[in-house]
Protein backbone atom coordinates (compact mmCIF):
# COMPACT_ATOMS: atom_id res chain seq x y z
CA UNK A 1 0.00 0.00 0.00
CA UNK A 2 2.75 2.12 0.76
CA UNK A 3 4.31 1.79 -2.41
CA UNK A 4 1.01 2.08 -4.38
CA UNK A 5 0.55 5.61 -2.57
CA UNK A 6 3.75 6.57 -3.25
CA UNK A 7 3.36 5.52 -7.67
CA UNK A 8 0.30 7.72 -7.38
CA UNK A 9 2.47 11.26 -5.92
CA UNK A 10 4.76 10.43 -8.26
CA UNK A 11 2.02 10.31 -11.16
CA UNK A 12 -0.28 13.12 -9.67
CA UNK A 13 3.24 15.27 -9.53
CA UNK A 14 3.93 14.28 -12.80
CA UNK A 15 0.41 15.71 -14.01
CA UNK A 16 0.27 18.66 -12.86
CA UNK A 17 4.08 19.26 -13.71
CA UNK A 18 2.93 18.60 -17.57
CA UNK A 19 -0.27 20.55 -16.92
CA UNK A 20 1.77 23.82 -16.13
CA UNK A 21 4.81 23.40 -17.99
CA UNK A 22 3.85 25.64 -20.35
CA UNK A 23 3.02 29.11 -18.01
CA UNK A 24 6.15 30.41 -17.68
CA UNK A 25 8.16 30.72 -14.72
CA UNK A 26 11.20 32.67 -13.32
CA UNK A 27 12.77 32.49 -10.29
CA UNK A 28 13.25 35.37 -7.96
CA UNK A 29 16.97 36.73 -7.74
CA UNK A 30 18.71 36.60 -4.07
CA UNK A 31 21.88 37.42 -4.48
CA UNK A 32 23.12 40.60 -3.57
CA UNK A 33 26.16 42.71 -4.73
CA UNK A 34 29.64 42.12 -3.36
CA UNK A 35 29.99 45.03 -0.67
CA UNK A 36 34.33 45.29 -0.53
CA UNK A 37 33.61 46.27 2.39
CA UNK A 38 31.75 43.73 4.11
CA UNK A 39 33.73 40.92 2.07
CA UNK A 40 36.12 40.21 5.02
CA UNK A 41 33.05 39.26 7.46
CA UNK A 42 31.43 36.78 4.83
CA UNK A 43 31.07 33.74 5.53
CA UNK A 44 34.25 32.13 3.70
CA UNK A 45 36.21 28.93 3.50
CA UNK A 46 39.27 30.78 5.04
CA UNK A 47 37.61 32.78 7.85
CA UNK A 48 35.43 29.81 8.63
CA UNK A 49 38.36 27.45 9.46
CA UNK A 50 40.48 30.24 10.94
CA UNK A 51 38.30 29.66 14.05
CA UNK A 52 40.17 28.20 17.60
CA UNK A 53 39.96 24.38 17.04
CA UNK A 54 42.33 21.55 17.59
CA UNK A 55 44.77 21.53 14.94
CA UNK A 56 45.98 18.51 15.49
CA UNK A 57 42.73 16.44 13.98
CA UNK A 58 41.51 17.70 10.71
CA UNK A 59 37.79 15.88 10.66
CA UNK A 60 35.06 16.52 8.04
CA UNK A 61 31.75 15.00 8.15
CA UNK A 62 30.24 14.54 4.29
CA UNK A 63 25.97 14.20 4.52
CA UNK A 64 24.81 12.38 1.12
CA UNK A 65 21.25 12.97 -0.53
CA UNK A 66 18.08 11.10 -0.21
CA UNK A 67 15.20 13.10 0.99
CA UNK A 68 14.22 12.60 4.48
CA UNK A 69 16.03 9.03 4.67
CA UNK A 70 19.25 10.62 4.35
CA UNK A 71 18.34 13.93 7.14
CA UNK A 72 17.48 11.10 9.88
CA UNK A 73 20.38 9.11 8.94
CA UNK A 74 22.80 12.55 9.67
CA UNK A 75 21.05 13.19 12.72
CA UNK A 76 21.68 9.91 14.33
CA UNK A 77 25.95 9.87 12.96
CA UNK A 78 25.65 13.95 14.84
CA UNK A 79 23.83 12.65 17.67
CA UNK A 80 26.88 9.59 18.07
CA UNK A 81 29.21 11.90 17.63
CA UNK A 82 27.98 14.37 20.49
CA UNK A 83 27.88 11.10 22.95
CA UNK A 84 31.40 10.03 21.99
CA UNK A 85 33.41 12.01 25.09
CA UNK A 86 36.97 12.36 24.20
CA UNK A 87 40.44 13.65 26.66
CA UNK A 88 43.18 14.75 24.31
CA UNK A 89 42.09 18.58 23.71
CA UNK A 90 39.88 21.00 25.55
CA UNK A 91 36.10 19.69 24.20
CA UNK A 92 34.87 16.98 25.89
CA UNK A 93 32.89 15.80 22.52
CA UNK A 94 33.87 14.10 19.73
CA UNK A 95 31.25 16.19 17.91
CA UNK A 96 33.23 19.77 18.73
CA UNK A 97 36.68 18.95 16.98
CA UNK A 98 33.91 18.63 13.79
CA UNK A 99 35.77 21.24 11.15
CA UNK A 100 33.65 20.90 7.81
CA UNK A 101 30.10 19.44 7.18
CA UNK A 102 29.61 18.84 3.40
CA UNK A 103 26.04 18.58 2.14
CA UNK A 104 23.87 17.79 -0.57
CA UNK A 105 20.11 17.09 -1.15
CA UNK A 106 18.44 15.65 1.96
CA UNK A 107 21.75 16.16 4.21
CA UNK A 108 21.45 19.77 3.48
CA UNK A 109 18.36 19.94 5.76
CA UNK A 110 20.71 18.84 9.07
CA UNK A 111 23.68 20.38 8.22
CA UNK A 112 22.29 23.66 7.59
CA UNK A 113 20.37 23.13 10.82
CA UNK A 114 23.13 22.39 13.08
CA UNK A 115 25.15 25.28 11.83
CA UNK A 116 22.30 27.75 12.60
CA UNK A 117 21.62 25.86 16.02
CA UNK A 118 24.15 23.63 17.49
CA UNK A 119 23.24 20.98 20.18
CA UNK A 120 19.80 22.66 19.94
CA UNK A 121 19.68 20.54 16.77
CA UNK A 122 18.84 17.93 19.51
CA UNK A 123 15.71 19.40 20.96
CA UNK A 124 13.63 20.59 17.86
CA UNK A 125 15.08 19.24 14.74
CA UNK A 126 13.13 16.47 14.92
CA UNK A 127 9.88 18.28 15.32
CA UNK A 128 10.71 21.25 12.71
CA UNK A 129 11.52 18.34 10.13
CA UNK A 130 11.78 14.86 10.62
CA UNK A 131 8.91 14.48 11.83
CA UNK A 132 6.73 17.02 10.12
CA UNK A 133 4.69 16.12 6.74
CA UNK A 134 6.06 18.54 4.59
CA UNK A 135 5.08 16.65 1.53
CA UNK A 136 1.52 16.86 2.20
CA UNK A 137 2.25 20.67 2.44
CA UNK A 138 3.95 20.56 -0.66
CA UNK A 139 1.26 18.80 -2.61
CA UNK A 140 -1.79 20.72 -1.47
CA UNK A 141 0.35 23.68 -2.87
CA UNK A 142 0.82 22.48 -6.22
CA UNK A 143 -3.01 20.92 -6.55
CA UNK A 144 -4.19 24.42 -5.72
CA UNK A 145 -5.38 26.20 -8.92
CA UNK A 146 -4.37 29.27 -7.39
CA UNK A 147 -0.76 28.41 -7.57
CA UNK A 148 -0.94 26.84 -11.20
CA UNK A 149 -0.31 29.87 -12.96
CA UNK A 150 2.11 31.65 -10.37
CA UNK A 151 5.13 32.50 -12.30
CA UNK A 152 7.00 31.61 -8.58
CA UNK A 153 6.97 27.94 -9.04
CA UNK A 154 6.80 24.81 -7.42
CA UNK A 155 10.35 25.75 -5.93
CA UNK A 156 9.42 29.07 -4.48
CA UNK A 157 6.58 27.64 -2.35
CA UNK A 158 9.28 24.51 -1.13
CA UNK A 159 11.78 27.33 -0.21
CA UNK A 160 8.54 29.36 1.39
CA UNK A 161 7.76 26.05 3.83
CA UNK A 162 11.52 25.22 4.52
CA UNK A 163 12.02 28.75 5.77
CA UNK A 164 8.27 29.05 7.88
CA UNK A 165 8.93 25.49 9.49
CA UNK A 166 12.82 25.15 9.24
CA UNK A 167 15.23 27.73 8.78
CA UNK A 168 13.08 30.95 9.97
CA UNK A 169 14.45 33.33 7.50
CA UNK A 170 17.76 32.53 8.14
CA UNK A 171 21.32 34.00 6.20
CA UNK A 172 24.59 33.04 5.51
CA UNK A 173 25.69 35.67 7.99
CA UNK A 174 24.09 34.04 10.57
CA UNK A 175 26.25 30.95 9.97
CA UNK A 176 28.77 33.35 11.75
CA UNK A 177 27.32 33.23 15.13
CA UNK A 178 28.22 30.40 16.63
CA UNK A 179 31.63 28.80 16.83
CA UNK A 180 30.98 25.82 14.76
CA UNK A 181 32.33 23.89 11.87
CA UNK A 182 32.23 25.10 7.94
CA UNK A 183 29.02 24.30 6.82
CA UNK A 184 29.75 23.41 2.88
CA UNK A 185 26.06 23.28 1.03
CA UNK A 186 26.52 22.03 -2.26
CA UNK A 187 23.88 22.17 -5.43
CA UNK A 188 24.58 22.13 -9.25
CA UNK A 189 24.43 24.34 -12.05
CA UNK A 190 23.33 22.94 -14.89
CA UNK A 191 24.12 26.16 -16.85
CA UNK A 192 27.89 24.95 -16.76
CA UNK A 193 27.64 21.65 -15.36
CA UNK A 194 29.53 22.51 -12.64
CA UNK A 195 29.49 21.49 -8.76
CA UNK A 196 28.67 24.79 -6.48
CA UNK A 197 29.71 25.09 -3.19
CA UNK A 198 27.27 28.12 -1.21
CA UNK A 199 30.41 29.68 0.18
CA UNK A 200 31.97 33.02 -0.53
CA UNK A 201 34.87 31.70 -2.38
CA UNK A 202 32.36 30.78 -5.24
CA UNK A 203 30.32 33.83 -4.43
CA UNK A 204 32.99 36.09 -5.08
CA UNK A 205 33.27 34.72 -9.15
CA UNK A 206 29.41 36.18 -9.23
CA UNK A 207 30.39 39.14 -7.61
CA UNK A 208 27.95 38.78 -5.04
CA UNK A 209 27.33 38.35 -1.28
CA UNK A 210 26.58 35.23 0.61
CA UNK A 211 26.04 36.30 3.40
CA UNK A 212 22.85 37.89 2.68
CA UNK A 213 21.30 35.11 0.80
CA UNK A 214 18.64 33.15 2.56
CA UNK A 215 19.93 29.38 4.06
CA UNK A 216 16.76 28.39 2.48
CA UNK A 217 17.47 28.84 -0.75
CA UNK A 218 20.63 27.40 -0.75
CA UNK A 219 19.02 24.11 0.78
CA UNK A 220 16.25 24.45 -1.49
CA UNK A 221 19.03 24.56 -4.55
CA UNK A 222 20.81 21.76 -2.75
CA UNK A 223 17.94 18.98 -2.49
CA UNK A 224 16.01 20.46 -6.10
CA UNK A 225 15.09 17.32 -8.18
CA UNK A 226 15.35 18.39 -12.07
CA UNK A 227 11.52 18.59 -13.30
CA UNK A 228 9.88 18.36 -10.10
CA UNK A 229 11.50 21.64 -8.89
CA UNK A 230 12.95 24.53 -10.86
CA UNK A 231 16.36 25.80 -10.59
CA UNK A 232 17.17 28.29 -7.70
CA UNK A 233 18.67 31.05 -9.69
CA UNK A 234 21.60 33.41 -9.21
CA UNK A 235 23.20 36.18 -11.17
CA UNK A 236 26.27 35.81 -12.23
CA UNK A 237 26.72 40.08 -11.77
CA UNK A 238 29.22 41.99 -13.67
CA UNK A 239 30.24 44.44 -11.44
CA UNK A 240 33.76 43.36 -10.27
CA UNK A 241 37.07 41.95 -12.01
CA UNK A 242 35.74 39.75 -14.49
CA UNK A 243 39.27 38.43 -15.72
CA UNK A 244 39.83 34.94 -14.66
CA UNK A 245 41.93 34.80 -11.88
CA UNK A 246 45.67 33.85 -11.42
CA UNK A 247 44.74 30.68 -9.13
CA UNK A 248 42.39 29.82 -11.45
CA UNK A 249 45.11 29.49 -14.82
CA UNK A 250 47.64 27.75 -12.47
CA UNK A 251 45.20 25.32 -11.42
CA UNK A 252 44.65 24.64 -15.05
CA UNK A 253 48.13 24.07 -15.89
CA UNK A 254 48.38 21.40 -12.90
CA UNK A 255 45.01 19.88 -14.34
CA UNK A 256 46.59 18.90 -17.55
CA UNK A 257 47.13 15.23 -16.99
CA UNK A 258 44.05 15.57 -14.14
CA UNK A 259 40.50 14.71 -16.01
CA UNK A 260 38.36 15.23 -12.50
CA UNK A 261 40.31 18.80 -12.12
CA UNK A 262 40.50 19.52 -15.63
CA UNK A 263 36.05 19.36 -15.49
CA UNK A 264 36.03 21.26 -12.78
CA UNK A 265 37.67 23.92 -13.59
CA UNK A 266 36.51 24.18 -17.34
CA UNK A 267 32.83 24.68 -15.69
CA UNK A 268 34.07 27.02 -13.41
CA UNK A 269 35.88 29.04 -16.00
CA UNK A 270 32.00 29.27 -17.79
CA UNK A 271 31.50 32.14 -14.59
CA UNK A 272 33.96 34.42 -15.89
CA UNK A 273 32.04 34.55 -19.35
CA UNK A 274 29.31 36.54 -18.03
CA UNK A 275 27.44 37.61 -21.57
CA UNK A 276 26.64 33.91 -21.81
CA UNK A 277 26.36 32.50 -18.35
CA UNK A 278 24.73 35.93 -16.93
CA UNK A 279 23.01 33.24 -14.53
CA UNK A 280 23.01 30.05 -12.79
CA UNK A 281 20.67 27.25 -12.56
CA UNK A 282 21.33 25.73 -9.34
CA UNK A 283 19.81 22.28 -8.46
CA UNK A 284 20.32 18.82 -6.56
CA UNK A 285 23.98 18.73 -5.49
CA UNK A 286 23.53 14.95 -5.99
CA UNK A 287 23.67 15.13 -9.82
CA UNK A 288 27.62 15.81 -9.35
CA UNK A 289 28.27 14.11 -5.80
CA UNK A 290 25.98 12.56 -4.17
CA UNK A 291 28.03 11.84 -1.04
CA UNK A 292 28.80 15.16 -0.65
CA UNK A 293 33.10 14.78 -0.88
CA UNK A 294 33.85 15.78 -4.26
CA UNK A 295 33.79 19.51 -3.22
CA UNK A 296 36.23 19.08 -0.65
CA UNK A 297 38.67 17.53 -3.07
CA UNK A 298 37.66 20.00 -5.32
CA UNK A 299 39.04 22.95 -2.86
CA UNK A 300 42.30 20.96 -2.16
CA UNK A 301 42.88 20.26 -5.76
CA UNK A 302 42.56 23.72 -6.92
CA UNK A 303 44.72 25.34 -4.49
CA UNK A 304 47.53 22.54 -5.44
CA UNK A 305 47.13 20.14 -2.29
CA UNK A 306 47.22 19.24 1.10
CA UNK A 307 50.27 21.69 1.77
CA UNK A 308 49.31 24.86 -0.45
CA UNK A 309 45.97 24.31 1.15
CA UNK A 310 46.75 24.68 4.68
CA UNK A 311 49.48 27.31 3.85
CA UNK A 312 46.60 29.32 2.59
CA UNK A 313 44.59 28.91 5.96
CA UNK A 314 47.57 29.56 8.04
CA UNK A 315 47.42 25.60 9.91
CA UNK A 316 49.69 23.65 10.81
CA UNK A 317 50.01 20.50 9.74
CA UNK A 318 47.35 17.79 11.49
CA UNK A 319 48.28 14.54 13.20
CA UNK A 320 45.32 12.97 11.70
CA UNK A 321 42.92 13.37 9.14
CA UNK A 322 39.83 11.82 10.06
CA UNK A 323 36.33 11.86 7.00
CA UNK A 324 33.61 10.57 8.28
CA UNK A 325 31.44 10.10 4.87
CA UNK A 326 27.35 8.96 5.14
CA UNK A 327 25.66 6.98 2.11
CA UNK A 328 22.08 7.17 2.55
CA UNK A 329 21.37 5.97 -1.16
CA UNK A 330 19.17 2.52 -0.94
CA UNK A 331 18.69 -0.20 -2.77
CA UNK A 332 14.95 -1.28 -2.42
CA UNK A 333 13.24 -5.21 -3.61
CA UNK A 334 11.73 -3.85 -6.81
CA UNK A 335 10.59 -7.07 -7.81
CA UNK A 336 11.26 -6.53 -11.21
CA UNK A 337 13.30 -9.69 -12.05
CA UNK A 338 9.96 -11.82 -11.31
CA UNK A 339 7.98 -10.91 -14.16
CA UNK A 340 8.62 -11.15 -17.94
CA UNK A 341 6.35 -7.60 -18.57
CA UNK A 342 7.27 -4.53 -18.78
CA UNK A 343 8.22 -2.89 -15.02
CA UNK A 344 5.54 0.82 -14.41
CA UNK A 345 6.90 3.55 -14.96
CA UNK A 346 7.69 4.64 -11.28
CA UNK A 347 10.00 1.58 -10.48
CA UNK A 348 11.63 2.00 -13.76
CA UNK A 349 12.42 5.76 -12.41
CA UNK A 350 13.63 4.73 -8.91
CA UNK A 351 15.91 1.71 -10.51
CA UNK A 352 17.62 4.03 -13.15
CA UNK A 353 18.62 6.62 -10.56
CA UNK A 354 19.69 3.85 -7.80
CA UNK A 355 21.90 2.42 -10.69
CA UNK A 356 23.87 6.27 -11.77
CA UNK A 357 23.65 6.45 -7.88
CA UNK A 358 25.12 3.63 -6.77
CA UNK A 359 27.76 3.37 -9.70
CA UNK A 360 29.03 7.61 -8.88
CA UNK A 361 29.02 6.90 -5.28
CA UNK A 362 31.45 4.07 -6.08
CA UNK A 363 33.45 5.82 -7.71
CA UNK A 364 33.20 8.45 -5.37
CA UNK A 365 34.79 6.21 -2.12
CA UNK A 366 37.68 5.32 -5.10
CA UNK A 367 38.53 8.46 -5.26
CA UNK A 368 38.58 9.76 -1.68
CA UNK A 369 40.41 7.11 -0.13
CA UNK A 370 43.26 7.89 -3.13
CA UNK A 371 42.65 11.35 -1.82
CA UNK A 372 43.68 10.81 1.47
CA UNK A 373 47.11 8.27 0.98
CA UNK A 374 48.10 11.54 -1.32
CA UNK A 375 47.32 14.02 0.87
CA UNK A 376 49.10 11.64 4.14
CA UNK A 377 51.77 10.93 2.21
CA UNK A 378 52.73 14.47 1.13
CA UNK A 379 52.14 16.02 4.72
CA UNK A 380 53.97 13.02 6.25
CA UNK A 381 57.76 13.22 7.27
CA UNK A 382 60.15 10.91 8.64
CA UNK A 383 59.71 12.73 12.32
CA UNK A 384 55.74 12.57 11.80
CA UNK A 385 53.32 10.10 9.99
CA UNK A 386 50.16 11.87 8.95
CA UNK A 387 47.48 9.47 9.89
CA UNK A 388 44.44 8.98 7.92
CA UNK A 389 40.79 7.78 8.68
CA UNK A 390 38.03 7.50 6.02
CA UNK A 391 34.76 6.21 7.99
CA UNK A 392 32.37 5.59 4.80
CA UNK A 393 28.60 4.12 6.79
CA UNK A 394 25.93 2.47 4.40
CA UNK A 395 22.56 0.67 5.84
CA UNK A 396 24.68 -2.76 4.45
CA UNK A 397 26.88 -2.37 7.43
CA UNK A 398 24.00 -3.21 9.59
CA UNK A 399 24.75 -6.25 11.61
CA UNK A 400 20.90 -7.65 11.44
CA UNK A 401 20.05 -8.67 7.89
CA UNK A 402 16.15 -7.63 8.38
CA UNK A 403 17.33 -3.94 9.37
CA UNK A 404 19.14 -3.93 6.09
CA UNK A 405 15.84 -4.74 4.39
CA UNK A 406 13.96 -2.75 6.06
CA UNK A 407 16.74 0.55 5.48
CA UNK A 408 16.99 -0.26 1.78
CA UNK A 409 13.15 -0.14 1.27
CA UNK A 410 12.48 3.24 2.73
CA UNK A 411 11.76 5.66 0.05
CA UNK A 412 13.58 8.79 -1.13
CA UNK A 413 10.76 11.32 0.24
CA UNK A 414 9.95 14.36 2.49
CA UNK A 415 7.89 12.76 4.62
CA UNK A 416 8.77 9.55 6.66
CA UNK A 417 6.43 7.17 9.31
CA UNK A 418 8.18 7.46 13.22
CA UNK A 419 9.59 4.01 13.13
CA UNK A 420 11.11 4.84 9.63
CA UNK A 421 12.21 7.52 11.46
CA UNK A 422 13.44 6.29 14.77
CA UNK A 423 15.25 3.42 12.82
CA UNK A 424 16.83 5.58 10.94
CA UNK A 425 18.40 7.44 13.64
CA UNK A 426 19.74 4.21 15.05
CA UNK A 427 21.34 2.93 12.48
CA UNK A 428 23.39 6.08 12.35
CA UNK A 429 24.60 5.65 15.86
CA UNK A 430 24.73 1.77 15.26
CA UNK A 431 27.09 2.13 11.56
CA UNK A 432 29.02 4.66 13.33
CA UNK A 433 30.04 2.96 16.57
CA UNK A 434 30.94 -0.12 15.04
CA UNK A 435 33.27 0.60 12.15
CA UNK A 436 36.86 -0.45 12.07
CA UNK A 437 37.81 3.07 11.77
CA UNK A 438 35.90 4.59 14.28
CA UNK A 439 37.34 2.39 16.64
CA UNK A 440 40.67 2.59 15.78
CA UNK A 441 40.37 6.49 15.49
CA UNK A 442 38.79 6.17 19.10
CA UNK A 443 41.58 4.08 20.35
CA UNK A 444 44.21 6.17 19.65
CA UNK A 445 42.61 9.64 20.17
CA UNK A 446 42.93 7.68 23.71
CA UNK A 447 46.33 7.43 23.45
CA UNK A 448 46.47 10.84 23.51
CA UNK A 449 44.65 11.39 26.56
Amino acid sequence: MRKCAACFKLFLLTGIILLTSSCASQGMIRNDRLDPDTRDSSYSLIQAQSRDRDSRTNFTLALSGGGTRAAAFAYGVLGALRDTPITHTRHTRLLDELDTISSVSGGSFTAAYYGLHGDRIFKTFESDFLRRDLEKSLIRKVLSPLGWFDNRGRTEDAMSLYDRYIFKDARFSDLNRLDGPLILLNATDISTGVRFSFIQEYFDMLCSDLGSFPISAAVTASSAVPLIFNPIVVENRSDCDNELPRWIKRARRRAKDHPELEVTLDGISKFFDKENNRYLHLVDGGITDNLGLRSIYDFVEMIGGAKNFLRVLKHDTPERIVVISLDASNDPNTNIGKSPGHPPAAPTVDVLSNIQIHRYNASTKVLINEMLTTWSNELSTEEKQVEYYYISLDFNQMENPEDVYYLNNIPTTFTLSDEEVDRLIAAGETTLFQHPEFKRLMKDLAADG
